[in-house]
């Protein structure tokens, strides 16, 4: 039971700093553009070449 006196001050002061550093995050707008994010990673951002064929790389031709 005497290590009760560590463990609980120990696990306010782990909650304290989570919470600080939530707050932070807030105040530096990490959380502004939530959606934004998603869509940069899943965008498209070269276009594919006319003559691409993901079989036999770029210059193959596809069998009719």
């Amino acid at each position: 039971m005497e290590v009760l006196v560590f463990l609980v001050p120990l696990a306010l002061m782990l909650g304290a700093i989570g919470l600080m550093g939530f707050l932070w995050s807030l105040k530096n707008g990490q959380y502004d553009d939530l959606e934004g994010a998603g869509w940069r990673a899943i965008a498209d951002d070269e276009p594919v070449p006319q003559n691409y064929s993901p079989q036999g790389g770029p210059d193959a031709t596809r069998a009719p």
